[in-house]
Parts: C-alpha cells; structure tokens; sequence
C-alpha cells in the first residue's frame, strides 16, 4: 500500500534526524555512514515494519532498549 509505504519512511526519516538515541537509530546511522542516507532511510522504514508485524504477532510491546532478534 502506498500510504502505508510513505508513512513508514516518513517515521524512519524523522527516526534518523529527530527520534532519541536507541538502537535502532544507531543501527540506521552506521548504515547511513556506509551507504548514504536514502538507502538507511528504507532499511530503517523496511525494519520498522517487520519490528511491527513481529509486535502485532506476539502481541508485544516495543522495548527501545533492546534489539529485535530474528528467527530465520
């Protein structure tokens, strides 16, 4: 969906500039340093989404301390 599209690159891009310091800014930093800021902005947006569905999934909650583990 495009709107859900813009709206999640439009939270990496304010993550990026304005959100606190967490891993996952971090994680986004170090691939913007490496590969430029659209493609972290994309990752980071990609990420984003895969950490939601994973929350709506498990019926979790986000904890911005802790990384997201991937099973597979």
């Amino acid at each position: 969906d495009v709107n859900l599209r813009r709206a999640l690159c439009q939270a990496a891009t304010v993550m990026l500039h304005r959100g606190r310091a967490t891993w996952l800014r971090t994680w986004a930093a170090k691939i913007a340093r490496r590969r430029g800021a659209k493609r972290a902005m994309v990752a980071l947006a990609r990420r984003i989404a895969v950490i939601l569905h994973r929350m709506w999934k498990d019926d979790a909650d986000f904890r911005y301390d802790t990384p997201v583990l991937h099973a597979g």
